[in-house]
């Protein structure tokens, strides 16, 4: 890490942005600088404000009051192409290419070098070689997308946007899909981007070591307001990092009390199963949870991991191979019966499988518990029960808000993934699918999370994780299982096992030791 030179002239400063959605301040007067060659880290909980700042940057949204200058000079962002034609790009955290196009045309997309309506596609193939050579973003350009690593395919869009001439390049949680080995690869190219004048900002991550390692300077938010703006020299401890962001102090490392596994609960066998394009994805997949257990799956994202779980839960048949529950087959079980046998399922994609965001938080507790005597009178739902057990469930579970007739998809992730947790859990199952329970969440809510794993783990709960963080699964797993091409490579102990060992079974080198 670097201090910022704080003498040269900022590239970029928004100054008293403010933002409000019905009367509620997601950003409020907030400032941020940021010169040419920093990496600048923007840190908070979810629903801090950080994700509204960058949409007023990038030109999604426009703010109620405040300014924004580029090289001194005041503009105006009323559209994503405004804020590229001032230079301004950003990567998602959730990767928006297209499968069907090659690397190259997926590049220049939009933006497409043409004559009489024909793409020149030797001088656009000639530009992006010349960016990837500059800043070492090697990519086969004529392969497609579902052909490519997670660290290509953050590469290709890391491109698109250079193509497109960005000098603000906007980074939404770039390692949370990419092996150690690639993630040190990403952070190396940043710091070449950085080297050559290429801004990153923010840096928006919720890995705090990442955080240490890159950023030239910071801001935390803390409920749409900044609490603290920091250079190299000040940025201190992850410890540190993390309780200006929430206010209080974290536990990176649980306690996890030794216990003794009980009997077999859960366990596939051979399990075989296709994605939606008709590709194996789950190739012969044999795996056993005890009693008092948390199993953790490591692998990079599209491994098989969703088809697995998918079968778990009855959502599709597996081509070959039994689910045993108890010691019975369940295979051809489906997903209500799995439910009302004791399967709880938090399911990686909070907002399109978790929940009905439109719905109320009320009702979203009450999903799958609908149908329990105490909430129904006759054919209508018992309103004054509903009421009552979703009000006890929000203050069991922490989440942040009063109101239980709220559309649930207005709060922020971690309380969204509350009430996941909530509805789940408050049945009270004996096996539980957590499929990325903590994805995309600030560390208060990680924390928070961990310790509910944990705690029904005492309880004798069997417990299937799937993880892309290897701090998360080192931390809470009893025996980690890598999976490589929808294949269980090796299992290995929760304690003893390194980070280095399993990134390289995590990209198929079966050979580690």
């Amino acid at each position: 890490m670097q201090d910022a030179t704080k003498t040269e002239s900022p590239l970029l400063e928004m100054k008293g942005i403010t933002k409000r959605f019905k009367g509620i301040a997601a950003n409020d007067h907030i400032d941020l600088i940021l010169r040419c060659g920093e990496v600048h880290s923007i840190l908070g909980e979810n629903g801090a404000g950080k994700t509204t700042l960058m949409n007023i940057l990038s030109g999604l949204y426009q703010p109620d009051e405040g300014e924004i200058f580029i090289d001194g000079k005041k503009v105006t962002i009323k559209s994503p192409s405004d804020a590229v034609k001032l230079g301004i790009g950003m990567v998602h955290q959730h990767l928006k290419l297209v499968d069907t196009l090659r690397v190259w045309e997926n590049i220049i997309i939009g933006y497409e070098p043409t004559t009489f309506s024909f793409i020149r596609r030797k001088e656009a193939k000639t530009k992006i070689k010349n960016i990837q050579q500059r800043f070492g973003l090697y990519v086969d350009l004529d392969a497609k997308p579902p052909s490519l690593t997670a660290c290509d395919r953050q590469k290709t869009e890391i491109l698109k946007v250079l193509y497109r001439g960005a000098r603000i390049l906007i980074l939404d949680e770039p390692t949370s899909l990419l092996t150690p080995n690639e993630k040190e690869k990403l952070i190396q190219t940043i710091k070449s981007m950085t080297a050559e004048g290429i801004c990153s900002v923010p840096f928006i991550t919720h890995k705090l070591p990442d955080v240490l390692e890159l950023s030239t300077s910071l801001t935390v938010l803390r409920k749409g307001r900044v609490v603290a703006t920091l250079n190299a020299s000040e940025i201190g401890t992850e410890e540190s990092l993390a309780e200006k962001m929430v206010g209080r102090p974290v536990l990176f490392r649980l306690d996890k009390k030794d216990l003794t596994p009980g009997n077999t609960m859960f366990a596939v066998d051979g399990i075989e199963a296709f994605d939606e394009r008709g590709v194996k994805t789950v190739n012969g997949v044999s795996l056993s949870i005890n009693e008092g257990e948390i199993l953790g799956i490591a692998g990079v994202s599209g491994n098989g991991q969703k088809e697995l779980a998918n079968v778990i839960m009855g959502l599709i048949k597996p081509s070959k191979g039994k689910v045993i529950f108890k010691g019975e087959d369940i295979t051809r079980s489906n997903t209500h019966a799995r439910r009302d046998r004791g399967f709880a399922y938090i399911p990686d994609d909070r907002m399109t499988e978790g929940i009905v965001p439109d719905l109320s938080i009320k009702e979203n507790i009450l999903i799958g518990n609908h149908r329990k005597a105490m909430f129904t009178n006759r054919w209508l739902i018992n309103d004054a029960a509903a009421c009552k057990y979703a009000e006890e469930t929000i203050k069991k579970f922490n989440v942040d808000t009063l109101d239980i007739d709220k559309p649930v998809g207005k709060l922020s992730g971690g309380n969204i993934q509350k009430i996941v947790l909530a509805r789940e859990l408050s049945r009270d199952p004996i096996f539980i699918l957590a499929d990325k329970p903590t994805r995309g969440l600030d560390v208060g809510s990680q924390e928070y999370i961990h310790s509910i794993l944990l705690k029904e783990r005492e309880n004798r709960k069997a417990i299937l994780l799937i993880s892309e963080d290897l701090d998360e699964t080192m931390m809470l797993s009893d025996r980690i299982a890598v999976i490589y091409e929808g294949k269980i490579i090796k299992i290995l102990p929760g304690k003893g096992t390194t980070k280095e060992e399993i990134g390289l079974l995590m990209a198929g080198h079966c050979t580690a030791s």
